[in-house]
Protein backbone atom coordinates (compact mmCIF):
# COMPACT_ATOMS: atom_id res chain seq x y z
CA UNK A 1 0.00 0.00 0.00
CA UNK A 2 2.80 2.52 0.50
CA UNK A 3 5.62 0.94 -1.40
CA UNK A 4 8.29 -0.79 -0.64
CA UNK A 5 10.17 -0.05 3.01
CA UNK A 6 7.21 2.24 3.57
CA UNK A 7 5.46 1.62 7.05
CA UNK A 8 2.72 4.46 6.23
CA UNK A 9 3.84 6.60 9.76
CA UNK A 10 6.67 8.67 7.85
CA UNK A 11 7.41 11.97 8.73
CA UNK A 12 5.64 14.24 5.96
CA UNK A 13 7.82 15.75 3.00
CA UNK A 14 7.06 19.08 4.35
CA UNK A 15 8.37 18.35 8.04
CA UNK A 16 11.53 16.36 6.89
CA UNK A 17 13.69 19.65 5.80
CA UNK A 18 15.00 22.02 9.17
CA UNK A 19 14.12 25.31 7.08
CA UNK A 20 10.39 23.79 6.59
CA UNK A 21 9.55 22.78 10.25
CA UNK A 22 11.03 26.30 11.19
CA UNK A 23 8.48 27.94 8.48
CA UNK A 24 5.85 25.90 10.07
CA UNK A 25 6.52 26.65 13.91
CA UNK A 26 6.34 30.42 13.22
CA UNK A 27 3.28 29.75 11.31
CA UNK A 28 1.94 27.84 14.26
CA UNK A 29 3.00 30.75 16.47
CA UNK A 30 1.56 33.60 14.51
CA UNK A 31 -1.85 31.64 14.67
CA UNK A 32 -1.72 31.84 18.41
CA UNK A 33 -0.52 35.46 18.48
CA UNK A 34 -3.28 36.27 16.27
CA UNK A 35 -6.43 34.29 18.14
CA UNK A 36 -4.77 36.12 21.43
CA UNK A 37 -5.44 39.26 19.95
CA UNK A 38 -8.92 38.63 18.59
CA UNK A 39 -9.89 37.06 21.75
CA UNK A 40 -8.60 39.81 23.75
CA UNK A 41 -10.41 42.20 21.31
CA UNK A 42 -13.49 40.55 21.85
CA UNK A 43 -13.24 40.85 26.22
CA UNK A 44 -12.78 44.30 25.67
CA UNK A 45 -15.88 44.73 23.78
CA UNK A 46 -17.59 42.92 26.62
CA UNK A 47 -16.40 45.15 29.19
CA UNK A 48 -16.86 48.06 26.95
CA UNK A 49 -21.08 46.61 26.61
CA UNK A 50 -21.15 45.99 30.23
CA UNK A 51 -19.95 49.83 31.22
CA UNK A 52 -22.35 51.19 28.75
CA UNK A 53 -25.05 49.27 30.23
CA UNK A 54 -24.06 50.12 33.59
CA UNK A 55 -24.15 54.10 32.71
CA UNK A 56 -27.89 53.53 31.12
CA UNK A 57 -29.10 51.90 34.18
CA UNK A 58 -26.99 53.96 36.87
CA UNK A 59 -27.07 49.96 38.49
CA UNK A 60 -23.75 47.60 38.91
CA UNK A 61 -24.69 44.31 36.80
CA UNK A 62 -24.90 41.07 38.92
CA UNK A 63 -22.46 38.27 38.07
CA UNK A 64 -18.65 38.18 38.01
CA UNK A 65 -16.98 41.00 36.51
CA UNK A 66 -15.29 39.90 32.75
CA UNK A 67 -11.29 39.07 33.19
CA UNK A 68 -9.37 41.97 31.79
CA UNK A 69 -8.59 41.34 28.26
CA UNK A 70 -5.17 39.87 27.94
CA UNK A 71 -3.64 39.97 24.36
CA UNK A 72 -0.47 37.87 25.11
CA UNK A 73 -0.55 34.19 24.36
CA UNK A 74 -0.57 31.67 27.10
CA UNK A 75 1.40 29.19 27.83
CA UNK A 76 -0.95 26.98 28.25
CA UNK A 77 -2.14 27.49 24.65
CA UNK A 78 -0.59 24.79 21.91
CA UNK A 79 -0.63 24.77 17.86
CA UNK A 80 -0.62 21.62 15.85
CA UNK A 81 2.08 21.28 13.34
CA UNK A 82 0.71 18.79 11.22
CA UNK A 83 -2.69 20.54 10.55
CA UNK A 84 -2.13 24.05 11.58
CA UNK A 85 -5.58 24.84 10.38
CA UNK A 86 -7.28 22.12 12.58
CA UNK A 87 -8.45 23.07 16.51
CA UNK A 88 -8.61 21.34 19.84
CA UNK A 89 -12.18 20.43 20.26
CA UNK A 90 -14.05 19.18 23.30
CA UNK A 91 -15.68 16.05 22.70
CA UNK A 92 -17.68 13.70 25.21
CA UNK A 93 -14.60 11.55 25.08
CA UNK A 94 -12.37 14.48 25.90
CA UNK A 95 -10.22 16.69 23.52
CA UNK A 96 -9.24 15.64 20.13
CA UNK A 97 -7.53 17.94 17.24
CA UNK A 98 -9.52 18.33 14.93
CA UNK A 99 -12.61 19.94 12.81
CA UNK A 100 -16.36 20.75 14.15
CA UNK A 101 -18.46 19.39 11.72
CA UNK A 102 -21.90 20.30 11.05
CA UNK A 103 -24.92 18.86 9.14
CA UNK A 104 -28.66 19.84 8.49
CA UNK A 105 -30.78 16.77 8.21
CA UNK A 106 -34.67 16.15 7.17
CA UNK A 107 -37.05 13.93 8.78
CA UNK A 108 -36.23 11.06 6.33
CA UNK A 109 -32.84 11.58 7.29
CA UNK A 110 -31.15 13.06 4.37
CA UNK A 111 -28.29 15.66 4.92
CA UNK A 112 -29.10 18.62 2.99
CA UNK A 113 -26.09 20.72 3.80
CA UNK A 114 -22.60 19.73 5.20
CA UNK A 115 -19.88 21.94 6.16
CA UNK A 116 -16.96 21.95 8.21
CA UNK A 117 -15.60 24.58 10.99
CA UNK A 118 -12.64 25.37 13.11
CA UNK A 119 -15.04 26.87 15.91
CA UNK A 120 -15.18 24.15 18.49
CA UNK A 121 -18.84 26.14 19.87
CA UNK A 122 -21.54 25.74 17.49
CA UNK A 123 -23.35 28.72 18.59
CA UNK A 124 -22.19 30.95 15.40
CA UNK A 125 -23.21 28.02 12.92
CA UNK A 126 -27.11 28.09 12.98
CA UNK A 127 -27.61 30.74 10.72
CA UNK A 128 -24.54 29.66 8.02
CA UNK A 129 -26.01 26.33 7.81
CA UNK A 130 -29.75 27.60 7.75
CA UNK A 131 -28.79 30.02 4.82
CA UNK A 132 -26.61 26.77 3.17
CA UNK A 133 -29.32 24.32 3.37
CA UNK A 134 -31.98 26.21 1.68
CA UNK A 135 -29.57 27.51 -1.03
CA UNK A 136 -28.93 23.43 -1.77
CA UNK A 137 -32.61 23.37 -1.75
CA UNK A 138 -33.03 26.38 -4.04
CA UNK A 139 -30.11 24.93 -6.12
CA UNK A 140 -31.64 21.53 -6.56
CA UNK A 141 -34.80 22.62 -8.11
CA UNK A 142 -37.07 21.92 -4.81
CA UNK A 143 -39.73 24.31 -4.36
CA UNK A 144 -40.70 23.07 -0.43
CA UNK A 145 -39.74 25.37 2.09
CA UNK A 146 -38.21 24.53 5.35
CA UNK A 147 -40.89 24.81 8.23
CA UNK A 148 -39.32 24.38 11.20
CA UNK A 149 -35.54 24.11 12.33
CA UNK A 150 -34.87 21.91 15.61
CA UNK A 151 -31.12 22.61 17.22
CA UNK A 152 -29.69 21.44 20.27
CA UNK A 153 -28.56 23.71 23.25
CA UNK A 154 -25.01 24.45 21.73
CA UNK A 155 -26.88 26.67 19.04
CA UNK A 156 -28.40 28.84 21.55
CA UNK A 157 -27.83 32.86 22.13
CA UNK A 158 -30.75 35.60 22.16
CA UNK A 159 -28.62 36.71 19.33
CA UNK A 160 -29.59 34.16 16.78
CA UNK A 161 -33.11 34.31 17.59
CA UNK A 162 -32.95 38.27 16.72
CA UNK A 163 -31.73 37.61 13.59
CA UNK A 164 -33.46 34.99 12.53
CA UNK A 165 -35.45 36.33 9.46
CA UNK A 166 -39.55 36.46 10.47
CA UNK A 167 -40.12 35.40 6.69
CA UNK A 168 -37.66 32.38 7.26
CA UNK A 169 -38.31 28.78 8.95
CA UNK A 170 -39.66 28.80 12.80
CA UNK A 171 -36.65 28.02 14.99
CA UNK A 172 -36.80 25.94 17.96
CA UNK A 173 -33.32 26.05 20.28
CA UNK A 174 -33.42 24.06 23.30
CA UNK A 175 -31.58 27.08 25.89
CA UNK A 176 -30.35 23.66 28.33
CA UNK A 177 -29.43 20.28 28.13
CA UNK A 178 -32.08 17.29 27.50
CA UNK A 179 -32.46 16.53 30.94
CA UNK A 180 -32.81 19.65 32.77
CA UNK A 181 -36.13 20.17 29.44
CA UNK A 182 -37.50 16.76 30.75
CA UNK A 183 -37.41 17.81 34.61
CA UNK A 184 -38.99 21.64 33.74
CA UNK A 185 -41.56 19.54 31.71
CA UNK A 186 -42.54 17.47 34.69
CA UNK A 187 -42.47 20.40 37.13
CA UNK A 188 -43.91 22.91 35.45
CA UNK A 189 -46.19 21.17 32.96
CA UNK A 190 -47.07 22.94 29.50
CA UNK A 191 -47.53 26.54 29.93
CA UNK A 192 -51.58 27.65 29.09
CA UNK A 193 -52.84 31.02 29.14
CA UNK A 194 -51.51 34.36 27.03
CA UNK A 195 -47.73 35.03 26.66
CA UNK A 196 -46.71 37.72 29.84
CA UNK A 197 -45.58 40.98 28.89
CA UNK A 198 -41.68 42.01 28.72
CA UNK A 199 -40.64 38.07 28.90
CA UNK A 200 -37.18 37.61 27.86
CA UNK A 201 -36.56 35.73 24.42
CA UNK A 202 -34.83 32.88 26.93
CA UNK A 203 -37.94 32.15 28.81
CA UNK A 204 -40.41 32.87 25.96
CA UNK A 205 -38.31 29.95 23.75
CA UNK A 206 -38.46 27.75 26.97
CA UNK A 207 -41.91 28.09 27.35
CA UNK A 208 -42.64 27.50 23.72
CA UNK A 209 -40.43 23.88 24.17
CA UNK A 210 -42.83 23.43 27.00
CA UNK A 211 -46.07 23.43 24.51
CA UNK A 212 -47.34 20.25 23.48
CA UNK A 213 -46.68 21.27 20.28
CA UNK A 214 -43.11 22.42 20.72
CA UNK A 215 -41.66 19.27 22.78
CA UNK A 216 -42.87 16.99 20.23
CA UNK A 217 -41.17 18.87 17.25
CA UNK A 218 -37.86 19.32 19.31
CA UNK A 219 -37.84 15.62 20.46
CA UNK A 220 -37.50 14.44 16.57
CA UNK A 221 -34.09 16.38 16.39
CA UNK A 222 -32.71 12.84 18.51
CA UNK A 223 -33.24 10.01 15.90
CA UNK A 224 -33.16 13.21 13.12
CA UNK A 225 -30.09 14.00 13.35
CA UNK A 226 -28.35 12.01 15.92
CA UNK A 227 -29.77 8.85 14.04
CA UNK A 228 -27.99 9.76 10.81
CA UNK A 229 -24.38 11.31 12.41
CA UNK A 230 -24.77 7.61 14.32
CA UNK A 231 -25.16 5.79 10.96
CA UNK A 232 -21.94 7.72 9.91
CA UNK A 233 -20.04 7.35 12.60
CA UNK A 234 -21.26 3.76 14.35
CA UNK A 235 -22.31 1.92 11.68
CA UNK A 236 -19.70 3.15 8.37
CA UNK A 237 -17.36 3.79 10.69
CA UNK A 238 -16.36 7.21 9.54
CA UNK A 239 -15.77 8.69 12.77
CA UNK A 240 -12.29 10.54 11.88
CA UNK A 241 -11.23 12.12 8.81
CA UNK A 242 -8.38 10.98 6.57
CA UNK A 243 -7.48 14.48 4.87
CA UNK A 244 -5.82 17.20 6.78
CA UNK A 245 -6.17 20.97 6.08
CA UNK A 246 -9.76 22.80 6.69
CA UNK A 247 -10.72 22.80 2.86
CA UNK A 248 -9.88 19.17 2.59
CA UNK A 249 -11.35 18.17 5.95
CA UNK A 250 -14.80 19.90 3.90
CA UNK A 251 -14.17 18.20 0.81
CA UNK A 252 -14.30 14.86 2.84
CA UNK A 253 -17.33 15.55 4.84
CA UNK A 254 -19.49 16.30 2.02
CA UNK A 255 -18.36 13.27 0.11
CA UNK A 256 -18.93 11.31 3.41
CA UNK A 257 -22.59 13.25 3.25
CA UNK A 258 -23.37 12.74 -0.27
CA UNK A 259 -22.76 8.61 0.12
CA UNK A 260 -24.95 8.26 3.51
CA UNK A 261 -27.69 10.23 1.46
CA UNK A 262 -27.34 7.59 -1.47
CA UNK A 263 -27.16 4.69 1.09
CA UNK A 264 -29.91 5.99 2.92
CA UNK A 265 -32.45 6.60 -0.48
CA UNK A 266 -31.45 3.09 -1.68
CA UNK A 267 -32.42 1.33 1.34
CA UNK A 268 -35.77 3.35 1.05
CA UNK A 269 -36.37 2.46 -2.97
CA UNK A 270 -35.51 -0.97 -1.99
CA UNK A 271 -37.97 -0.82 1.12
CA UNK A 272 -41.03 0.85 -1.14
CA UNK A 273 -41.11 3.61 1.33
CA UNK A 274 -39.65 6.77 -0.92
CA UNK A 275 -42.02 9.73 -0.08
CA UNK A 276 -42.02 12.44 -2.77
CA UNK A 277 -41.41 15.01 0.09
CA UNK A 278 -37.60 13.48 0.54
CA UNK A 279 -34.88 16.20 -0.43
CA UNK A 280 -31.53 16.02 -1.80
Amino acid sequence: MYGPGNRGDEIPDELKDRKKRLARLREAKKRLEQEAAEAAAEQEEKISQRNEEERETGHKKRGRKPRPADKNVSPDEKANITDPESRIMKTRSGYVQGYNAQAVVTKEQIIIAADITQEENDVRQLHPMLDQAQHELSTAGVEDKIDVIVEDAGYWSEENIRNADPQGPEILVATTKNWKQRKALREKGSPRGRIPKNISLRDRMERKLRTKRGWDLYSQRGWMVEGAIGQIKSVRGCDHLMRRGLEASKSEWKLIAATHNLLKLWRITQSGCLADRVMV
